[in-house]
């Protein structure tokens, strides 16, 4: 999915897309991470299962995000699931933002959103998508075929969410079903960022944190722009091919009561490819009670966090921000 729209038809980027100076990526090149596991999530005996699941860990404590391969997602319902919002992107934008008001998903173009004072370099759509059949009628209904297409796309995403959730919840020693039964909600949200004449001084997301379990991106045109923070300095993430990218949530960073880590990250432009993503949110319930796994916490190990809904943490953070230790007991408050 690369696609050309015509607000970026620029020579130079406009001033309103461009950031403060302590926002920008700036011009020294970040180098890719090599080293962010990349985990096979093929069937293996109950040997090798404990080695992924430790390995499952270990990522998400030292990078807060893994890449999966053979996780059984076929080749056929992503391409088609980015063929199909490619189609969407190509749309004029009046087109989209009537309809999108119409049915009650959410469209934000180059100017809809502005952060720091700067619009993003994008085009994104958001919408719910589980439970399925509740969330079908706030979909696009143009392209004709996209609610059959995505949906294909959400139900193999959903089935790996809770796959990847298993693992997780095992490692940690919970129940096998308890980070699934919290998994009540899931949101797409697909971007389109096209090529930038100036990538130094625009982004394509703000640096920030997922409020969500996990976060599963296909990064659809094996072109790099997710970049994560780790030790102080900023680290590519490389496209693995036929991968997902999978992101350690805040609420999952919280149950956990701090030994995983939600990474904090960014998305940056380039000057000459378009690149496209799709990423599901896999969310508690609005009413979910997220507080640090009763069985994780002991006089040893007292609890980091207090309990919140899910709503009210949302609430209570900024749309970039905040990150989890803002909200350790005992911890002072910088971002919420």
């Amino acid at each position: 999915m690369a696609t050309t729209r015509r607000w970026f038809n620029v020579e130079s980027v406009p001033q309103s897309h461009i950031f403060p100076l302590e926002d920008r990526p700036g011009q020294e090149p970040i180098p890719l991470c090599r080293k962010i596991p990349i985990i096979n999530l093929g069937q293996h005996p109950n040997s090798e299962r404990t080695d992924t699941i430790h390995r499952i860990i270990q990522a998400s404590q030292e990078y807060g995000l893994f890449q999966v391969i053979d996780h059984e997602v076929p080749e056929d319902v992503k391409t088609e699931a980015l063929r199909v919002l490619e189609e969407l992107f190509s749309m004029p934008s009046e087109e989209i933002s009537k309809e999108a008001k119409e049915s009650g998903w959410v469209y934000m173009g180059s100017t809809s959103f502005a952060a720091k004072g700067a619009h993003l370099w994008r085009d994104n759509i958001k919408h719910p998508c589980h439970p399925l059949e509740d969330c079908l009628q706030h979909w696009p209904q143009n392209p004709t075929r996209y609610r059959e297409v995505v949906a294909a796309y959400i139900e193999e995403i959903r089935r790996l969410s809770l796959r990847i959730l298993e693992l997780i919840s095992e490692g940690l020693g919970l129940d096998k079903g308890y980070l699934g039964g919290t998994s009540q909600v899931q949101f797409l949200t697909a971007n389109n960022y096209p090529p930038c004449p100036d990538p130094s001084v625009t982004l394509g997301v703000l640096r920030h944190f997922d409020h969500s379990l996990i976060t599963i991106l296909l990064q659809g045109n094996n072109v790099e722009g997710l970049q994560v923070l780790k030790d102080g300095k900023w680290i590519g993430v490389e496209v693995v091919p036929n991968s997902f990218v999978v992101n350690i949530g805040t609420q999952l960073e919280i149950i956990s009561n701090g030994r995983l880590k939600s990474p904090e990250h960014r998305v940056v432009t380039n000057a000459k490819q378009a690149r496209s993503t799709i990423a599901t949110f896999i969310n508690p319930s609005p009413d979910c009670i997220i507080q640090p796994a009763k069985v994780l916490v002991n006089e040893a190990n007292p609890p980091l966090y207090p309990s919140l809904s899910f709503k009210d943490f949302v609430h209570a953070s900024k749309p970039f921000g905040p990150s989890t230790d803002a909200l350790q007991i005992g911890v002072p408050s910088k971002n919420v």
